[in-house]
């Protein structure tokens, strides 16, 4: 069963139910994947499907960081409600500890020795943490390590 034939089992759950709240964020996710496949011209598969979820939390976090610092409790509260939607989707998150080895594993692969080589380690990493872990932070840690 893919990613997206789950989502889309869902839907139609969410649609019996009458469950109006659910499927609005669910259709919200399925827009997005259907703009990949309109715009790439390709059946996306679960690695793709994880990418477009993976961006859908970034926004999602960042949106609500930003409405409980502007004290709007209502669009906080739909944006953590979307967030938790999202969360069943994704992956298993890595610990500090497991992103912390990978990212010695993905240096030691690839060789790096200097911040130059950040964009090769990233890259090698991108497939390993995927929705698993939260990118800007793995970026930072990178950058931590390849500058000492």
């Amino acid at each position: 069963m893919t990613l997206k034939w789950q989502i889309q089992e869902d839907v139609k759950t969410a649609m019996r139910a009458r469950d109006q709240k659910r499927l609005t964020a669910l259709r919200l996710i399925t827009a997005a994947i259907k703009q990949i496949e309109v715009d790439k011209r390709i059946e996306p598969d679960d690695q793709v499907v994880l990418a477009v979820l993976d961006k859908m939390v970034k926004q999602r976090r960042e949106s609500l960081e930003q409405y409980q610092t502007a004290g709007r409790e209502d669009l906080a509260a739909q944006e953590q409600y979307e967030l938790d939607l999202l969360a069943p989707y994704l992956p298993e998150p890595l610990s500090d500890e497991e992103v912390a080895d990978l990212i010695q594993q993905t240096i030691a692969e690839t060789g790096a020795s200097s911040i130059r080589d950040m964009g090769a380690v990233m890259s090698a990493l991108r497939g390993k943490v995927q929705g698993r872990a939260d990118m800007k932070a793995v970026s930072g840690a990178v950058k931590a390590q390849l500058s000492s």
